[in-house]
């Protein structure tokens, strides 16, 4: 399955989970009823993935932690916030861009229509 075909997969379960529970809730909440949501469709799904980050001499083994990381592919950056911030964009992009990741997800729960607060990031794809 590729990137755009995965995404489209992912984001009918944000829109399922969204339906169901509602804004308003922690960002933990949501992480783990999409996680289960994900894996219950066949997909192999892991949380909290830790990404190692080098600089020059220095490495960092968890220099961050990408929310949720579905079938190796995509990344999905969940927020559950008043509004996306530009850095929440520039997050993601960096995630995707030291994970070697292309397509990043940013999903924000916290709306009351979820479609309207779903982002596609995208590192060369």
């Amino acid at each position: 399955m590729t990137e755009n075909e995965l995404s489209y997969e992912i984001i009918g379960k944000a829109i399922e989970v969204h339906k169901f529970l509602g804004p308003g809730l922690l960002e933990s909440v949501y992480k783990k009823v999409l996680a289960y949501e994900l894996t219950e469709a066949g997909f192999y799904v892991q949380t909290e993935v830790d990404v190692p980050l080098e600089y020059k001499t220095m490495e960092f083994p968890t220099a961050f932690r990408l929310d949720i990381l579905v079938d190796d592919k995509v990344i999905v950056e969940l927020k559950s916030v008043e509004f996306l911030a530009p850095i929440h964009f520039s997050q993601t992009l960096t995630y995707l861009r030291l994970s070697g990741k292309k397509l990043g997800l940013l999903i924000n729960f916290n709306s009351s229509v979820l479609k309207e607060n779903i982002k596609r990031v995208v590192n060369g794809l």
